[in-house]
């Protein structure tokens, strides 16, 4: 008899790069396509991929019959052309995540994918899946979970939600589809953990029109408002307040530029055709009549508000009487960077309003009692805990336990896990072996642990190296070079440069075998280490003339 197969490839356990694949025999959907930001210590890493290893090894047997995205942020969405590439499969998504993705692939010169339109309440058929799609609020318009009837019963998946009475594009999460599903049977619900460990509801989206008004009317030069690029929300609500208070809007920020070109095509921005100026223009105008839209708010080095935080972009820079909003908050692991960057922007003489400030950001997940509402509406048979780190998801099991919900019924498992369902059980299979895939420039996947450790030692040590040459017998014909870069500068320390040249001296003069290089290495490190007690990389070259 078939099960019904789940794969978490990414989200649980940690923030971001959700992905879940749905397998039933030799078919197979997709849900979701996301990448996670590197965290402080992923050096040089632009972003993080899941591990699509488990469909690589069943490439040959799986017929994916589409890739089903919930909504338009990059935790959902950013790794969508690296799985194209790979899997010639449909993609379905609502206009506005539609729209962001044919941004993205664009971008990443892809353009023969299908993209399939659906609005939420419809049902999509694909293989032996069908799925209807219901509306949820989040922090971006035209977010959806799904209904997913299979061969042994009804999967419900949220997505990320909140229950918000009063979004601002005035439409209401689909109570009433949630309820239909509890009442034709739902065998298990994956629902949505990243706040766990909130209690009470998350605030409305509409109380940050309040927050970005009181800014507005006390901003005596110009304002710069830093959010994600896919944030359209946040957007049209900064292009509101910058009508209520006669200022233009300028964007910084190609992805961002992009995305807000396409949303207003699809009519999810209506903005004044004079509201939007280049920044050439705003660059010109009195300081109280501009607003900048900005990327960066997660602090990554190459986005706009870290190059102004650091003197870096090659147009404009912050000057003292500014206001800068950071409408974001820190992605769990970011908290330190973003902190860094707000702490420069003060430096620079910005004034800077911050979540914890003023209600600038308010989360787009659901509190622990919207959870609960949640599972009471759908009542649901087994219950499964997604996107969040692995104290949210125990969090959130126990909430579902303290609902009723059995506790043989509830189960938290990270990613690679395989969960298999028949129409009256929930077993946990085996754990299928992945990790982070590391994308840096145009490389996927070809730096890995100890590539990153490396990076590591670089970064807090330094490095040495040392070019000696030496005769046919071995012996050294010159004095050996020694360069160093983040380990000591070498006009403030000739005594260590000395001890490494001595080192080497002693060292080839008792050594003139095949490893020699390598026994030079390992000497000059342990001379640093006993001189410093710090460990630079050493690199040590021995030539021959």
């Amino acid at each position: 008899m078939k099960q019904l197969r789940v794969i978490p490839l990414g989200g649980l356990g940690e923030i971001g790069k959700n992905m879940t694949v749905f397998e039933y025999g030799d078919d197979a959907i997709i849900l979701d396509t996301g990448i996670m930001f590197p965290e402080g210590d992923h050096l040089g890493v632009d972003y993080i991929i899941p591990d699509m290893g488990y469909l690589f090894e069943h490439q040959n047997r799986l017929k994916i019959h589409g890739i089903f995205i919930t909504h338009g942020h990059e935790d959902h969405t950013g790794a969508i052309h690296h799985v194209l590439e790979h899997f010639d499969a449909p993609v379905y998504g609502t206009a506005l995540t539609c729209g962001l993705i044919e941004v993205k692939l664009k971008q990443a010169k892809m353009r023969s994918a299908k993209i399939n339109v659906f609005r939420a309440g419809d049902t999509i058929k694909a293989g032996p899946f069908e799925l209807e799609s219901f509306h949820v609020c989040h922090s971006i318009p035209d977010g959806v979970g799904f209904g997913i009837r299979t061969p042994v019963g009804l999967i419900v998946h949220t997505g990320d939600f909140k229950f918000d009475h009063t979004p601002v594009d005035n439409w209401p999460p689909d109570f009433a589809r949630l309820a239909a599903f509890a009442k034709e049977g739902v065998l298990a619900l994956l629902a949505d953990s990243t706040n766990a460990d909130r209690p009470g509801w998350t605030p409305s989206e509409s109380v940050i029109d309040e927050a970005f008004d009181r800014v507005f009317r006390n901003a005596q030069g110009r304002i710069l408002i830093a959010t994600f690029a896919s944030l359209i929300s946040r957007v049209e609500q900064a292009g509101a307040a910058c009508l209520r208070y006669g200022r233009k809007m300028a964007i910084l920020g190609h992805s961002m530029s992009e995305n807000i070109k396409m949303a207003q095509e699809l009519g999810y921005i209506d903005f004044p055709d004079d509201l939007i100026v280049s920044l050439d223009k705003a660059l010109q105008m009195d300081k109280n009549k501009i607003a900048f839209m900005v990327t960066g708010s997660q602090g990554e080095p190459s986005a706009v508000l870290s190059k102004l935080a650091t003197k870096r972009h090659s147009q404009l820079e912050i000057e003292p009487g500014d206001t800068v909003v950071v409408s974001a908050h820190a992605i769990p692991g970011n908290e330190n960077t973003v902190s860094r960057i707000i702490n420069k922007l003060f430096q620079r003489g910005a004034k800077v309003i911050y979540d914890a400030v003023e209600k600038v950001h308010v989360s787009g997940h659901a509190s622990q009692e919207e959870m609960k509402l949640m599972i009471n509406l759908v009542k649901p048979k087994f219950f499964v805990p997604v996107h969040g780190e692995l104290r949210h998801l125990h969090q959130h099991a126990e909430l579902a336990i303290s609902l009723g919900i059995p506790e043989s019924n509830c189960v938290v498992v990270e990613n690679g896990t395989i969960l298999e369902f028949t129409k009256n059980k929930m077993t946990v299979g085996e754990r299928y072996p992945g990790g982070y895939v590391f994308v840096d420039g145009a490389g996927v996947g070809d730096i890995g642990p100890a590539v990153i450790r490396d990076r590591e030692i670089l970064a807090n040590e330094g490095f040495v190296t040392v070019i000696a040459q030496v005769n046919k017998k071995g012996e050294l014909a010159t004095d050996p070079h020694v360069i160093s870069r983040g380990f000591v500068f070498i006009k403030e320390a000739e005594e260590i440069i000395d001890g490494i040249k001595d080192t080497v001296r002693k060292t080839l003069s008792k050594s003139r075998n095949g490893r020699r290089q390598d026994v030079v290495t390992d000497a000059i490190t342990k001379y640093l280490y006993q001189e410093t007690k710090r460990r630079p990389m050493v690199f040590a070259y021995i030539i021959e003339i």
